[in-house]
């Protein structure tokens, strides 16, 4: 599995057409919970070198020191979705020392607990600058990058199914929409925003959860990437999906969720790791590995 990693050239360097070779897979916020889980998994079964990321270089490499403990090598890299600069350095990072990558997922994301007082507006700012807006960047700045018969996941969430019912027909009927934009999709993500902070998001046909809305967003965003996938790179066999890993047991669901993370991350790997032959599934939206009306 690691015979490229372990040549040099001559003076100590690893030389840049071997580090192209090996493949590349990144998984974003993976310090703990289901990010750390697909890590797990990867470093099991993807053939080459795998990124566990977090916003905190300490975190990161604690969890990449817990890994080591089980036999596994995972290899670390600051990431914080929402800075640009940390984004644009990874992206630096995996031009020079592989030319690109094999295997994006992104699983970065945040949620507000039930109970939390924190202004409605707010939550709704915070939420989709993170689970929307961050995940956009790191698709504009990464996605270039991937090569040919590459895999990206974008974790969602099956919420983004509850909420685009709990919106109205009309925003329903954008958010289906074959032909929908990226800059139209960011427009509805600002204006749900902008709607909350004047307090008639409900009156616009919103439904009332912050975190939902953003993962219509993400769901959305991958179907419009895939298409751009098909129109821009068709013969390069890059298949990109979103999926709910389901209701698992994190910091972020809490413990009463019925699936242990590596459970969670059974569908994201299943994505991942779909054989280079496959055609498809390709801007689906999944759960259990299966593919869900949208």
């Amino acid at each position: 599995m690691w015979r490229f990693a372990a040549r040099y050239c001559r003076f100590g360097v690893r030389s840049e057409r071997t580090m192209s070779s090996v493949p590349v897979a990144v998984v974003t916020g993976s310090n703990k919970g289901i990010g750390f889980a697909i890590v797990r998994a990867l470093c099991k079964q993807f053939p080459g070198d795998v990124y566990l990321t977090a916003r905190d270089p300490g975190r990161g490499q604690e969890a990449v020191a817990k890994l080591q403990e089980e036999g596994l090598r995972a290899l670390f890299h600051q990431l914080d979705i929402d800075d640009l600069q940390s984004i644009r350095a990874l992206r630096d990072f995996l031009k020079e020392k592989y030319g690109g990558l094999n295997v994006l997922v992104n699983n970065a994301g945040i949620a507000f607990k039930v109970h939390d007082s924190t202004p409605f507006a707010v939550q709704a700012e915070v939420t989709l600058k993170t689970n929307f807006f961050g995940t956009r960047n790191v698709c504009t700045e990464l996605l270039p990058l991937v090569k040919p018969y590459g895999r990206v996941v974008n974790v969602s969430s099956m919420v983004s199914s509850s909420a685009l019912r709990g919106c109205s027909q009309e925003l329903q009927q954008k958010f289906r929409s074959d032909t929908i934009t990226e800059e139209e999709l960011v427009e509805l993500m600002n204006k749900f925003v902008e709607d909350t902070k004047k307090s008639v998001h409900e009156k616009e046909g919103w439904p009332n959860t912050a975190y939902g809305v953003s993962k219509i967003g993400v769901t959305v965003l991958s179907r419009i990437q895939a298409r751009m996938l098909n129109e821009k790179r068709k013969g390069d066999h890059i298949l990109l999906n979103a999926c709910c890993p389901g209701w698992v047991r994190t910091d972020m669901a809490g413990p009463q969720a019925t699936k242990s993370p590596d459970e969670g991350a059974e569908t994201p790997v299943y994505l991942a790791l779909l054989p280079s032959d496959a055609d498809g599934p390709h801007g689906e939206f999944l759960s259990n590995k299966t593919v869900r009306t949208w």
